[in-house]
């Protein structure tokens, strides 16, 4: 009975997930902020914050976090190690060489880029602001930094923790501080642990409605069984022509601009699905106890590559996997036994750079698959996977009825033969009485 109501839950989830904040193959996916203070002296604290990826297939890349708060009060930063903020701002109330870092009421932090001088870094910093999901690379999820805060020249006392958190990333909304037991620290190689006077988590919930408009990829399908290619659907990034829609005619030189530290806009190819990636599910052969499936992924886009990517995919037989080729491969166990999604990813420095469309953008792999006589079949398009996401972020998926259908031969002949048997039948009978005679 519980298996139904999974099956019910995961179901009826799957319709309103794009939507919404929550994704029925990451339940539990956030970013979460933790803000320790570690000491205060009365006119001072010092605060390390982290920045974790909880989230078990969705990455932060470039140009990465964009940390952002409001103080509650007229609190300045005196010092940082492993970020800095954007702004200094106005700090001429203070006098003498010892201006604070940052002055302003809403700072912008951002993380240090990797090589930055040594006596600036901190405990996991200097990524550029860029996460792995905590599937892919579990070391690199985490950011942290370390600063000073103290109150102003007129306040020198008003130190707290700040409101308003944001990631500055499309699509993350951050909640309200929560504090939480202090967190503990280990020194002396483990053997002594101390802890935050007081530790606030604020967690951020990733929408693909907010991030973006439009979707970000789409999915087409082929068989070795059937000659037709099903592309992806009409318009499933937008539509050629569109206000705000670019494309690249063929023969043309794509002009990309990139802003500093600006997501570059997608320029993509012109085509009919307009996207900028697309997926290609081909069941490429069929073995006595065995299937094979080619997967191939495409950039369509001249404005982007894709750093440490990864491809989510939903379908009943992936409890039976046997081997993939060129990609790694994580089951995603989400809801008890049922065993039917997995995260797919580049290997380091093989393929797990999806490169700019025009260079040979594409990373392919071929997965074997067990047939599972209890489930599996060629009909219906049951070898076509349920759900697909890029990044996190779900595709366009075709229509099943415009799914490769298995050649209806069999059915034919057996048709033919009996309109034949009918049509001969008279015959027959003219030869069976001319030999009685």
């Amino acid at each position: 009975m519980g298996l139904i109501w999974n099956l019910i839950f995961i179901t009826l989830f799957s319709f309103i997930s794009p939507n919404c904040g929550f994704d029925v193959l990451d339940p539990n996916g956030n970013v979460t902020i933790k803000w320790d203070k570690k000491s205060d002296t009365g006119d001072t604290q010092f605060v390390t914050v982290s920045i974790y990826n909880y989230q078990l297939f969705r990455h932060i890349d470039q140009p990465g976090w964009k940390l952002s708060w409001t103080w509650r009060n007229k609190e300045v930063i005196w010092k940082m190690l492993g970020a800095e903020a954007t702004e200094q701002g106005n700090c001429s109330a203070f006098t003498g060489d010892n201006k604070p870092h940052c002055c302003v009421k809403k700072p912008v932090i951002v993380d240090l880029l990797p090589g930055a001088p040594y006596n600036s870094q901190s405990a996991n910093c200097c990524k550029g602001g860029v996460l792995t999901s905590i599937t892919q690379d579990p070391t690199k999820y985490i950011s942290s930094f370390d600063m000073s805060v103290g109150g102003s020249v007129q306040n020198p006392s008003s130190t707290g923790i700040p409101d308003n958190f944001t990631l500055g990333l499309p699509g993350y909304t951050c909640g309200p501080p929560i504090e939480v037991e202090p967190t503990k620290f280990y020194e002396d190689n483990g053997r002594r642990k101390t802890q935050a006077i007081a530790t606030w988590n604020v967690s951020c919930s990733y929408s693909q409605f907010l991030a973006s408009p439009t979707p970000k990829c789409c999915v087409s399908f082929s068989a070795f069984y059937n000659s037709t290619i099903v592309p992806c659907p009409t318009c499933s990034c937008g539509c050629n022509g569109q206000p705000g829609i670019n494309c690249v005619k063929p023969g043309q030189l794509p002009q990309v601009l990139k802003l500093p530290n600006d997501e570059p806009r997608p320029l993509v190819k012109c085509t009919r699905h307009m996207c900028p990636v697309t997926i290609h599910w081909h069941v490429k052969e069929s073995y006595k106890e065995y299937w094979r499936v080619k997967m191939t992924i495409t950039n369509q886009n001249f404005a982007q590559n894709y750093s440490q990517w990864s491809l989510v995919v939903l379908h009943p037989n992936l409890k039976s996997v046997t081997q993939v080729f060129s990609f790694n491969y994580l089951p995603l166990n989400q809801y008890g036994n049922i065993n039917d999604s997995g995260v797919f990813y580049g290997i380091k420095y093989y393929n797990d750079m999806l490169l700019q469309s025009g260079e040979q953008g594409n990373v392919q792999s071929e997965m074997l698959l067990h047939k599972d006589p209890d489930m599996f079949t060629f009909r219906q398009g049951w070898t076509f996977p349920r759900k697909v996401s890029f990044n996190g972020d779900e595709c366009v998926m075709p229509q099943p009825d415009d799914y490769p259908s298995l050649p209806n031969s069999a059915q034919r002949s057996s048709q033919a033969t009996f309109f034949n048997s009918i049509m001969l039948l008279p015959l027959f009978v003219s030869v069976i009485t001319m030999i009685a005679l």
